[in-house]
């Protein structure tokens, strides 16, 4: 599905069905230097669940157009308008690693439409490494190596390449996608606020061996949230939703129905 916010095009996959006001809309937001392809073990699951389903390409990602937004902030002011765009009036939504940190503050900015939020392999801030930052400023392709070695669990897990190499295929890409994502996450302060006034229904997803959001820094994450309920997937990392993606969507899809 293609439609145009402030004159650019998004991206979003809707696994081939139209968008129907009687149902209930999940959206997906990737992670940093990712796009909507990240999800394809998750949305075509969800969508049989009986959901809409949008996985989205972030400005500038994908096969969205436009640049990079600089701030989780102005991504959340994006959101908001490709919402009212589609026509969404009853949400939850889904973000894996930045995608949380853009749940959380649409969240704060936007509650009235959300009725429940799911935060896979997140926590209310996510400081990044300055080198690595520096590497990507660079344009340097090894920051994606160097994510994707601390984002698995296993080195034995990271088969079929490097998935973060078929979406960012340049160091141009690298400097204009990755990097501008990870100063967004890493400048982000207003976690701790946001998540203190968050009333839905939260479901919480981390992996027993990641390294970016330590599973302890996970747990003090969701102890904010009253009620909230956590899973933790064993011998695995960052990358959930490829590492695992079965049994993340299995309690995502148990959570929506609850």
């Amino acid at each position: 599905m293609i439609f145009e916010v402030e004159n650019k095009k998004v991206f979003t996959s809707d696994v081939g069905r139209s968008f129907d006001k009687n149902k209930h809309t999940v959206i997906l937001l990737h992670g940093s230097g990712q796009s909507h392809v990240v999800w394809s073990l998750t949305d075509q699951y969800l969508s049989d669940q009986g959901y809409n389903i949008f996985s989205l390409d972030l400005p500038g990602h994908g096969n969205s157009e436009g640049k990079s937004l600089n701030s989780i902030e102005e991504i959340a002011q994006w959101l908001e308008k490709v919402i009212i765009k589609i026509g969404i009036e009853d949400l939850t939504i889904l973000g894996h690693s930045q995608g949380c940190l853009v749940a959380l503050e649409y969240a704060n900015k936007f509650p009235k439409k959300i009725k429940k939020l799911i935060f896979i392999a997140g926590s209310y801030e996510i400081p990044v490494n300055k080198s690595l930052i520096d590497l990507a400023h660079s344009g340097d392709m090894e920051s994606l190596n160097l994510m994707m070695k601390w984002g698995y669990g296993y080195s034995k897990q990271f088969i079929g390449g490097n998935p973060l190499q078929k979406i960012l295929n340049s160091p141009r890409e690298v400097r204009e996608v990755l990097a501008v994502d990870l100063l967004a996450c890493n400048n982000y302060k207003n976690g701790i606020n946001a998540v203190k006034k968050i009333k839905f229904p939260t479901l919480f997803v981390f992996g027993e061996l990641d390294k970016m959001i330590k599973l302890d820094k996970g747990k003090q994450f969701s102890a904010l949230i009253p009620g909230s309920k956590t899973h933790i997937i064993k011998d695995c990392g960052h990358m959930i939703i490829l590492e695992n993606a079965f049994e993340m969507r299995e309690k995502v899809a148990e959570f929506l129905k609850s």
